[in-house]
């Protein structure tokens, strides 16, 4: 088996990287970090393979949906170290043509509709973004300490050599038709609303 070394991390909410890692999600929203490189209309992430790295920064509960909020766990948030356990890659980027049409995703992500109003709200002259991401358990979880350079808002953190991922031997969270069911029904939703 051929092994890839990951040396890029995307931070994201803990309580998301935990509903990734257990298939309830593989939907994320982003406004930066997104380029259309690939010409008009396709969109593409700056690093399209990345680590997930849980982050505690932002999160609060009710930015989720009541569902979701008792996951996030306060006493894990003041850890000095993080584990590591799961890869994803950028499958699919959409803009979010309007929020009536994301509206109609809703089972499909964990966000209140407040967390949704400030995404929309938020930088308005910017496009809002949903992205498809296929998630990988890895073969074995990798806890790593914070380091300095992995605290604040950014979203892609450059791994310290010592902290690079080893995909080898990891899975993909949900099946192939599952995950290609979730793209579809987005693509369909988001071309009616055109």
């Amino acid at each position: 088996m051929v092994t890839h070394v990951i040396d890029v991390a995307l931070k994201e909410w803990a309580v998301v990287c935990d509903l990734m890692l257990s298939g309830d999600l593989c939907l994320l929203l982003r406004k930066g970090g997104i380029h259309e490189s690939g010409g008009p209309g396709v969109f593409e992430l700056e690093y399209p393979r990345f680590v997930l790295y849980p982050s505690f920064e932002h999160q609060r509960a009710e930015m989720l949906k009541p569902i979701y909020q008792d996951r996030i766990d306060p006493i894990y948030a003041k850890s000095d170290s993080i584990d590591l356990r799961a890869v994803g890659e950028a499958v699919k980027v959409w803009q979010v043509p309007s929020r009536w049409a994301f509206d109609q995703l809703d089972d499909m992500h964990c966000w209140s509709a407040a967390q949704i109003d400030m995404r929309f709200k938020y930088k308005p002259e910017r496009p809002l973004y949903l992205i498809a991401v296929r998630v990988f358990r890895l073969a074995k979880s990798r806890r790593i300490i914070q380091r300095p350079e992995y605290v604040g808002c950014r979203s892609w953190i450059n791994l310290h050599p010592e902290d690079v991922v080893d995909d080898a031997g990891s899975v993909p969270v949900l099946t192939d038709p599952t995950f290609q069911s979730v793209v579809a029904r987005v693509d369909q939703v988001f071309s009616e609303s055109i």
